[in-house]
C-alpha cells in the first residue's frame, strides 16, 4: 500500500512539472504577441530582434524549468510561470516604452531617450541564472536556519549603507554609488534577508511573545517585557524613514515583522499594537520630515500643481498618474496606442503600472493585479503544507515582503497611499529588484518543494515478514499456542500470569522492556524531525499490529525511519521541535488543490 501511496505521488508531482512546462510555453508566448502588437501599433513592423528575443527567452525558461524538474521535483507548478509571465510581460512594456521616449526626447545627451529594456534583459539572465544557482545547490530550506543572524547583521548593514551616502537621488537616500560599479538598491535585498532572520527568531521566541498579559478594552495585551523585539525593530524603520527619506522601505520591513508575528503567536493584540506604532510613526515623521511631507501633500493635493494653486513644492507625477489611468477606461487604448511616457522617466520605475493602466484598461490592471494574488496566495498554500515552523514563517513572510511592496506601489500610483518611490515587482525598470525578486521565487519554489514531498512522498516502512521469510524464531513464535491457552509451558524465570491487576504503589518491572510513549502530549525522543504523514490521509497515531511509516516499530526494522538510539533524518539540519504549539502542530494538508487518496 505504501509503495502503490509513493507511485501515485510521483505520478502526480511529473504531472505538475508538465502543467508547469505548458504554463511557461503559454507565458512566453503571450509576452511575445504583446511585443509584436505594441511594435505594430507604433511602428508598422515587427519588433527588430524579435527571434533573437525569443529564443533566448525560451532557453532561459527552458533552463530554468529542467533545473526546478531535477532538483525541486515536488515544488508548486505555477510559481514559475508566473514569476516567468510578470518578468517577460516587464520586458515588453519597458521596450514599448523606450520607442516612445526615443521619439520624445531626440535632443543629444538626453538620459530620457537611453534605452531600458537591453539592461533588464541583461539583468533577467543574471536574476534567473542566482536563482537556479539557489535551488541546485541549497539542499533544503532549513539550510538558511543556521545563519539566521549572520542574515541579520547584512542586513543591518547594508539597510543603513545609504544613510552614509553623500548624495541622494530625487529626495531619498535609496542608492549605493560605488565607483566604476553601477549602482544598487540594498532595500531590496534586505527584504529578503530579514524574513530570513524574523523567520529563524520567531520560531524560537514565540512561545514568550505568545504569553497573555492584561486585557485592556477587551483586547488581551502582549507583556511588557517581551514588547521589546516589537520596539526595536519599530525603531529601526523610524530610523530608515528619517534618514533615509525611504517611506515604502520602512512600511514593508515593519510590516512583514507584524505579519509573522501574527502568525507565530496568533494574538491579534500584536497587529493591533503594530497597526497604531505604524501610523503613529508615519504621522510624526510625515509632519516634520520635509520630504516626506511633501509626498503627503501630493497625495492628498495631487492637483494642486497646476493652476490656480501652482505648489510647485509637490510632484506632477500623481495628477499625471491619474490622468493616465482614467484614459484607459475599461479596455485601455491599445498597447503601443497610448502616451504613457508623458510620466517621464518614472514611466520605467513605479509609474509603469500606469501604462498598463492607460493601454490595457481597467481590465489589463485587474488581470496582472490577479497574478501578482496567484502568485502570493501559492506562496501561503506552501506555508499551509509545510510542517516546520521555520518554512512556515519563511513562506508567510516572502508572501507578505512582495504583497506589501505590489500594495505600496499600485497605492501609490492609484492615489490610495502616498507615493514610496518603490520599484513594482518584476515589471519596473531596476535589475537590484528583479535579481531580489527571482531569490524570492527561488526560495517559494524550494518551500513548495518541501511541501509537496510531504504530502505525496511519504517515507516508505518494512513490511510485516512473511512466513516462508520468517527466522527460525519467528516461525517457533508463530507455532506455539497463544499466551495464556492451555498446555502452554513457561519458559525459565516467567512470571505466571493471575489475571489480577498489579497493587497500588507498585513500581515497574525492571525487567520489563521499555514501552514506547503513547497519548497527546508525549514526546518520542527517537521521533522524525519532519512529519512525514501518509498519502492522501493525516497522520494518524500508532496502532498496535500496523506499521506506521515514521514510528519506531518494536522488533522491525525501518530502512528509512527512526531507530531507537540511532541518528534522526535530519537532513543535515539542526533539529525542530515539532511539538503541536500554537497550531503548528496541526496535520499538513497538501499544497494542491486535489490530493487523490489511496486506500
Amino acid at each position: 500500500m505504501q509503495s502503490t501511496a509513493r507511485g501515485e505521488g510521483r505520478r502526480l508531482a511529473a504531472r505538475h512539472r508538465n502543467i508547469e512546462l505548458g504554463l511557461l510555453a503559454l507565458a512566453v508566448a503571450v509576452c511575445l504577441a504583446g511585443h509584436i502588437d505594441a511594435s505594430l501599433a507604433m511602428t508598422d513592423k515587427l519588433p527588430p530582434g524579435l527571434l533573437v528575443h525569443g529564443l533566448s527567452l525560451g532557453a532561459l525558461v527552458a533552463a530554468a524549468h529542467l533545473a526546478v524538474r531535477r532538483f525541486a521535483p515536488y515544488a508548486d507548478p505555477l510559481i514559475l510561470p508566473l514569476g516567468v509571465f510578470l518578468t517577460g510581460f516587464g520586458l515588453m512594456l519597458l521596450d514599448r516604452l523606450d520607442v516612445s521616449y526615443k521619439a520624445a526626447h531626440p535632443l543629444k545627451g538626453d538620459y530620457q531617450k537611453l534605452p531600458a529594456a537591453p539592461g533588464q534583459l541583461m539583468w533577467t539572465f543574471i536574476a534567473v541564472a542566482a536563482a537556479l544557482a539557489l535551488i541546485v545547490f541549497v539542499k533544503h530550506h532549513r539550510f538558511f536556519q543556521r545563519y539566521v543572524y549572520v542574515m541579520m547583521a547584512g542586513a543591518l548593514i547594508l539597510l543603513t549603507a545609504p544613510i552614509f551616502s553623500p548624495t541622494d537621488s530625487f529626495g531619498a537616500k535609496r542608492w549605493i554609488k560605488l565607483p566604476g560599479l553601477p549602482s544598487f538598491e540594498p532595500d531590496e535585498f534586505v527584504k529578503v534577508a530579514i524574513t530570513i532572520f524574523f523567520a529563524g527568531y520567531l520560531m524560537a521566541s514565540r512561545d514568550a511573545l505568545a504569553l497573555a498579559g492584561r486585557k485592556v478594552w477587551g483586547m488581551t495585551l502582549p507583556r511588557g517585557r517581551h514588547a521589546g523585539p516589537v520596539l526595536a525593530i519599530w525603531a529601526v524603520s523610524l530610523m530608515v524613514l528619517i534618514f533615509e527619506r525611504d517611506l515604502g522601505t520602512s512600511l514593508i520591513f515593519f510590516g512583514v515583522f507584524v505579519v509573522m508575528l501574527y502568525v507565530a503567536t496568533e494574538r491579534t493584540s500584536w497587529v493591533v499594537l503594530g497597526l497604531l506604532m505604524a501610523v503613529g510613526g508615519a504621522a510624526v515623521v510625515g509632519t516634520v520630515e520635509p520630504h516626506v511631507h511633501g509626498r503627503v501633500e501630493a497625495w492628498l493635493h495631487p492637483l494642486d500643481y497646476y493652476p490656480p494653486v501652482n505648489n510647485l513644492a509637490i510632484s506632477s507625477q500623481p495628477a499625471e498618474a491619474l490622468f493616465s489611468l482614467g484614459t484607459g477606461h475599461m479596455t485601455g487604448t491599445g498597447l503601443g496606442s497610448g502616451r504613457p511616457w508623458l510620466i517621464g522617466f518614472a514611466g520605467r520605475s513605479d509609474f509603469i503600472f500606469t501604462t498598463i493602466g492607460e493601454e490595457l484598461g481597467l481590465v489589463g490592471v485587474t488581470a496582472i493585479l490577479l497574478v501578482y494574488v496567484l502568485l502570493i496566495q501559492r506562496g501561503l498554500r506552501t506555508a499551509v503544507g509545510l510542517t516546520d515552523p521555520f518554512g512556515k514563517l519563511l513562506a508567510t513572510g516572502l508572501s507578505a515582503a512582495l504583497a506589501l511592496q505590489v500594495f505600496v506601489v499600485v497605492g501609490g500610483v492609484s492615489g490610495l497611499v502616498p507615493l514610496t518611490g518603490k520599484a513594482l515587482p518584476f515589471l519596473a525598470a531596476g535589475g537590484s529588484s528583479l535579481l531580489a525578486n527571482w531569490l524570492m521565487v527561488a526560495l517559494l519554489i524550494k518551500l513548495s518543494d518541501s511541501s509537496g514531498r510531504t504530502a505525496l512522498d511519504p517515507a516508505p516502512t518494512s513490511p510485516e515478514p512473511l512466513p516462508a521469510q520468517a527466522g527460525p524464531a519467528e516461525r517457533a513464535a508463530a507455532a506455539a499456542p497463544a499466551s495464556g491457552g492451555p498446555g502452554r509451558t513457561l519458559g525459565a524465570g516467567e512470571p505466571l500470569a493471575t489475571g489480577l491487576d498489579p497493587l497500588p504503589g507498585a513500581g515497574p518491572d525492571p525487567a520489563a522492556p521499555p514501552s514506547a510513549p503513547s497519548g497527546p502530549g508525549r514526546t518520542d525522543p527517537g521521533a522524525p524531525t519532519e512529519l512525514r504523514p501518509s498519502f492522501g490521509h493525516s497522520p494518524a497515531a500508532p496502532q498496535q499490529g500496523n506499521p506506521q511509516p515514521n514510528g519506531p516499530q518494536h522488533g522491525n526494522p525501518q530502512p528509512n525511519g527512526p531507530q531507537h538510539g540511532g541518528a534522526q533524518p535530519s537532513y543535515g539540519y539542526p533539529p525542530v521541535n515539532e511539538q503541536p504549539t500554537h497550531g503548528y502542530g496541526r496535520p499538513p494538508q497538501s499544497p494542491y488543490p486535489q490530493n487523490p487518496t489511496i486506500g
